[in-house]
């Protein structure tokens, strides 16, 4: 059975490069260019994991959370938060809007890998 991810990101060389670094796990990988994008696929399809990129237009990744926590299909989904600012200051605010866990740009690709295994095994446990 695949793990389904959606990945979002507004930014094309980031979104690529995360791409990149999680090839070896074999995700069936889904990709949305800004929160309201996000949104939309998150109600039309089910992913096990959703990687949400902090800073974007439209809608950002701190609205994203909170909203995908009101959608019963994502209660208590794995959704994952990325920043470049500092999480001293962001990660509080992430948690609170429904984060499961806070990661820091630039990406540590090891560190990318283990999470996104450690959280899609739970999502299909």
């Amino acid at each position: 059975m695949s793990i389904s991810m959606l990945i979002v990101e507004d930014k094309d060389n980031t979104l690529q490069t995360i791409r990149r670094m999680l090839e070896p796990l074999k995700l069936d990988i889904q990709t949305a260019q800004d929160g309201l994008d996000g949104l939309s696929k998150a109600k039309k399809d089910y992913y096990d994991l959703i990687l949400i990129d902090h800073k974007m237009p439209v809608m950002d990744g701190l609205s994203l959370l909170k909203n995908l926590r009101e959608l019963e299909n994502y209660r208590n989904a794995p959704l994952l938060f990325m920043s470049t600012d500092s999480l001293v200051e962001v990660e509080p605010k992430a948690l609170a809007a429904g984060a499961t866990q806070c990661l820091s740009k630039p990406l540590d690709a090891e560190y990318l890998i283990d999470s996104v295994n450690n959280w899609s095994a739970k999502a299909v446990a």
